[in-house]
């Protein structure tokens, strides 16, 4: 007996930088097991021939061209599109995100969602009043890794209870040969380790010392050191106390250096593990060292970079018809932009967004 036909989901994509690019990459996979068939109908980008090239490097001759617009408006009006992805520049999102909203599309949009609290709730009052779909793009937070992870500290609790945890996401970007208009650098774009690179350690923050998500959520006390140059922070040290649980983070974020593999160690009661992989946003492997049971290692490869299982997620959730996703809900968003803020007021980084 043959299986039902697959549902599909149409995506219009924005950008076609780095994270566009492996975003697309990912859902072009081919995945017999994969529970969505994803096609990329649109593609928004700032002129055709940077579109062609785009599609010429990562579609194969077999797969359907996406429409190149030149003009996000005609991705957001196109009716082959049912969710628009948000790839571009951080200070972009927000524009984007409302306008794509208004001509009733579902949006994933990139991480961070916005450059304040402020924009963040802009653009969720938004979805709401027109009931469509949100959710941050925090990829790696749908990890097969992260999942376990979750389960290991909060329901197995294989090192007894949590005491606290050390995570660290560096780059060696050489930020002193880039133009000083590029997006990493340019404190107009949103440029900065904190909301490139800092996300990530603040994710593992997140669902280490707090079992919760979102509203149901602690809120830690923040201190943070900022190395800012031109205004921008190259250097990131942060550190959270959680008053309810007693527990504590230590994460660093830097442009400058290049973390080592093992890039998150999180201490308890009953022993120790260690989240190991290229970066911390690709994480590979978690060791395990329990004071009672000894070290093991639990390994999670998987095709690509794995941008797939957020979208996967997200199509699942469309297609039942909910407007938010429980792994990543919107209140997640608005919690993780308001530790961000307050990280940059005491370390001292502002944007023109936060005055207006």
């Amino acid at each position: 007996m043959a299986s039902d036909p697959k549902q599909t989901i149409r995506w219009g994509v924005l950008g076609t930088g780095w994270v566009s690019t492996n975003f697309v990459r990912d859902l072009l996979l081919s995945r017999p097991s994969a529970p969505v068939e994803h096609l990329i109908t649109a593609l928004g980008t700032s002129s055709e021939a940077k579109g062609n090239e785009f599609i010429n490097s990562n579609f194969t001759f077999k797969q359907s061209r996406p429409i190149i617009y030149t003009d996000y408006n005609s991705v957001y009006a196109d009716p082959g599109v049912d969710i628009v992805y948000i790839g571009t520049p951080h200070v972009f999102h927000k524009e984007s995100c409302l306008a794509a909203i208004a001509a009733g599309k579902h949006v994933l949009c990139e991480k961070p969602m916005a450059i304040n609290e402020r924009e963040v709730n802009e653009m969720i009052a938004a979805a709401k009043e027109k009931g469509v779909f949100l959710m941050e793009a925090v990829w790696t937070r749908f990890f097969p890794l992260v999942l376990k992870l979750q389960h290991l500290l909060h329901k197995e609790k294989v090192i007894g209870d949590i005491s606290r945890m050390f995570c660290d996401f560096g780059l060696d970007i050489n930020v002193a040969s880039l133009p000083p208009t590029h997006r990493l650098k340019d404190l107009k774009l949103g440029g900065g380790a904190l909301l490139d690179l800092g996300v990530y350690p603040l994710m593992f923050s997140s669902i280490v010392l707090d079992e919760h998500v979102g509203s149901r959520a602690s809120n830690p006390e923040v201190t943070s050191s900022l190395l800012v140059i031109d205004g921008v922070d190259y250097d990131d040290v942060i550190v959270l106390k959680y008053p309810d649980n007693g527990r504590m983070a230590i994460l660093t974020a830097s442009m400058r250096g290049k973390s080592g593999e093992n890039f998150l160690r999180i201490e308890g009661t009953g022993g120790t593990i260690v989240v190991s992989g290229p970066a911390a946003s690709v994480p590979k492997h978690i060791t395990i060292s329990s004071k009672a049971e000894g070290e093991r290692v639990l390994d999670f490869e998987h095709e690509g970079m794995g941008f797939y299982f957020e979208a996967d997620a997200v199509a699942a959730d469309i297609m039942t018809g909910r407007k938010e996703n429980e792994i990543m809900p919107l209140a997640e968003s608005v919690r993780m932009i308001r530790i961000m803020d307050e990280i940059r007021k005491v370390g001292g980084v502002v944007y023109a967004q936060d005055s207006m």
